[in-house]
């Protein structure tokens, strides 16, 4: 243990793929009666993060369950803000995300959704939240809190996989627990490699700005990877996606400002054309002075691919933050921002 990192979040890292089984067994006995078109995701910061991860894993899940044709127009639905979208009132069950339980914008939208007699499940540690959810006999998940100071960030495997059984129980989704256990054991597998490839990464972007891109299916994956360095490594950075960034965005550094270095996240299996975008870009920017990493995503399936790319996220903005000398877990910014607003 590093002595930088007062809250072992090594420790979170290395414990991360236990929340695959663990967010399963949460979410088992969430029966509710409805045939919906959608889930609406209310929730702020790390607590929204499941929904974008949800809904790589869900197109996968829906596609490839021939049985169920009439389910692969479900739609997942977030609301990052104080009130609910439109999409919340047509016949979706609306899932209220609050790690803490005491998110005002996550707060603010489930008093909406009770107002309105909405539908809902309530998913959070404790809190507000949790309070609101027994006194209005609504359904609620408690999230474990397993370390000292640990951040919402960190427990979007708990969110996803609660999430997931909810949607099997509603019969949205088929039956995968078991592939899932077995995913997860081969993630536990392969997390010190993980590590090792974070930590020499991690020395490449010390005094540079990351700008992380993937495709449009897995954008969800490059958003995370830059909150991870904003709040592990406490250091600005940027995403996009492929193919739209080559029609606007990396005309923008023809004039680079700051010293980019671009991190370009990599399904092999996909369309040609798409390939040729990611090397053609390394090209573009490398004859521009910017360095960039090109990193294959690993896994079988979808689920590998997203929670490995995801942990290697974690792993590289761990070690950016020891390289300066920071400690990755605290958000003191945040918390600072919050008594301000209060």
């Amino acid at each position: 243990m590093n002595e930088l990192d007062k809250f072992n979040l090594r420790k979170v890292i290395l414990d991360e793929y236990l929340q695959i089984e663990e967010g399963l067994k949460l979410g088992q006995e969430i029966k509710i009666d409805g045939d919906f078109k959608s889930i609406t995701v209310s929730g702020m910061g790390g607590s929204a993060l499941p929904a974008d991860v949800l809904k790589i894993l869900i197109a996968d899940n829906l596609q490839s369950d021939e049985k169920n044709v009439s389910k692969k127009y479900f739609q997942i639905y977030q609301n990052r803000s104080y009130g609910l979208p439109m999409e919340a009132y047509d016949n979706s069950l609306n899932i209220i995300c609050s790690y803490s339980g005491n998110t005002e914008e996550t707060i603010a939208s489930f008093q909406e959704a009770l107002k309105n007699d909405l539908l809902c499940v309530g998913i959070s540690n404790g809190g507000k939240i949790e309070e609101m959810c027994k006194e209005n006999g609504v359904p609620h998940i408690k999230i474990p809190y397993p370390f000292e100071n640990f951040q919402p960030r960190m427990a979007t495997g708990y969110f996803v996989f609660a999430i997931f059984k909810i949607l099997e129980n509603l019969g949205v989704v088929k039956n995968n627990d078991d592939n899932f256990i077995k995913d997860a054991d081969k993630l536990k597998e392969r997390t010190l490699a993980m590590e090792e490839d974070g930590k020499k990464l991690a020395k490449k972007l010390v005094g540079k700005t990351p700008i992380i891109y993937s495709t449009e299916q897995l954008k969800a994956l490059a958003m995370i990877w830059k909150i991870k360095f904003n709040e592990n490594s406490k250091t600005p950075a940027f995403w996009n996606y492929f193919p739209e960034v080559n029609h606007n965005e990396m005309v923008g550094f023809t004039n680079p400002q700051a010293d980019f270095f671009f991190i370009m996240l990599r399904d092999r299996d996909i369309h040609p054309q798409m390939l040729k975008r990611f090397e053609t870009m390394s090209k573009l920017m490398s004859e521009k002075g910017l360095e960039t990493a090109i990193v294959n995503i690993e896994g079988k399936n979808v689920l590998e691919k997203i929670f490995s790319t995801l942990y290697l996220g974690d792993w590289t903005s761990y070690y950016l933050a020891l390289e300066y000398n920071i400690d990755p877990t605290p958000v003191e910014m945040v918390e600072k921002f919050k008594k301000l607003i209060a």
